[in-house]
């Protein structure tokens, strides 16, 4: 007989970071503040990467789209993780829950994609400078983001369908601040041996394939840095790659802990702490660490702002400069 979902729950609450009662002010705060940095930074960055023209090659194209899916993602969790600090034990339905959980799945997934795709643009820019133009060209760039939006789309497309298919009989409380994979089988009454497996198997193919091909393209862009002969230039390469390489260790890192872990247990605090690296910082590191240490980025950014400035005028030496 075809198995139904008999699910009795009909929403369930969110705990969030119900055993620090006494610091739910204290992080509303600190949450608000990074979420606010988030939304600004990235959509300065997408911004900038528009109007300027210097900036519309790959590597710029790539740091939009991750700018402009970083917006999204950290906005599927944020908002109601700071409604559940003001009000504790926030309610959501149970298509609300599957909805965060699916586009929490699919955001999460794009970047993994994204993140290879950058990490293999650097690649191709300092291993091979005199191909790169073809090897990358702008048509390329499109379709490599194009398939990491759509490969995406189909990651978040399983877990969220076999989460929505599992019964739901009681309690309906979520030890976590949002609707995420684990906290939500531990609630099922039914078996998810299967959901788990399957699960586990998908996290591997997705965020241990996507971390080792980027793990090889810093290899590879590692080696062709000791050839530089100029001290400096290899101080300044060495120091953009390792800022870039510690965000995305960060996020692989704390992601893989989280679900490439089928039998392994962590306490739901240790999973929240977890979470927050993910959801809430590197959202801000990321686009921020990959622009700030950039000379042409921070450049654009000034000629933007200066005709920014000039568009309503700006007083000098007692006159108002319009362009």
């Amino acid at each position: 007989m075809e198995h139904q979902n008999v699910s009795a729950v009909a929403e369930f609450q969110l705990l969030g970071f119900q055993n620090l009662l006494e610091w739910q002010t204290l992080l509303f705060t600190i949450f608000l503040f990074v979420y606010s940095l988030t939304l600004t930074g990235n959509a300065v960055i997408i911004a900038v990467v528009i109007q300027d023209q210097r900036l519309h090659s790959p590597m710029y194209m790539f740091l939009k789209h991750l700018s402009f899916l970083e917006i999204w993602y950290t906005s599927t969790i944020v908002p109601l993780l700071l409604a559940n600090l003001l009000s504790w034990g926030q309610a959501i339905s149970f298509p609300a829950c599957m909805a965060q959980l699916y586009f929490f799945v699919f955001f999460g997934a794009t970047e993994c994609f994204l993140l290879v795709t950058m990490a293999y643009d650097r690649y191709l820019a300092i291993c091979s400078p005199l191909q790169y133009s073809f090897l990358m060209s702008l048509e390329i760039c499109t379709k490599l983001v194009a398939v990491s939006w759509v490969a995406g789309l189909g990651t978040g497309f399983l877990p969220s369908l076999m989460i929505s298919k599992l019964d739901f009989c009681g309690p309906n409380q979520i030890n976590h601040f949002f609707c995420d994979l684990p906290p939500l089988m531990q609630l099922s009454c039914s078996s998810v041996y299967i959901t788990k497996m399957i699960i586990f198997i998908l996290s591997i193919a997705v965020l241990c394939i996507c971390f080792f091909l980027t793990l090889m393209s810093y290899v590879f862009i590692v080696s062709s840095i000791l050839r530089i002969p100029s001290a400096s230039g290899r101080m300044k390469t060495f120091s953009t790659c390792g800022s870039h390489l510690a965000v995305v260790t960060i996020y692989y890192g704390t992601m893989i802990s989280m679900y490439v872990r089928p039998n392994a247990y962590l306490s739901p605090e240790v999973s929240k702490i977890i979470s927050v690296f993910y959801t809430v910082i590197t959202p801000l590191l990321n686009p921020v660490i990959y622009s700030l240490r950039n000379k042409d980025f921070k450049e654009a950014v000034t000629k933007v702002m200066r005709r920014k400035c000039g568009i309503y005028g700006v007083r000098v030496n007692g006159r108002f400069l319009v362009r």
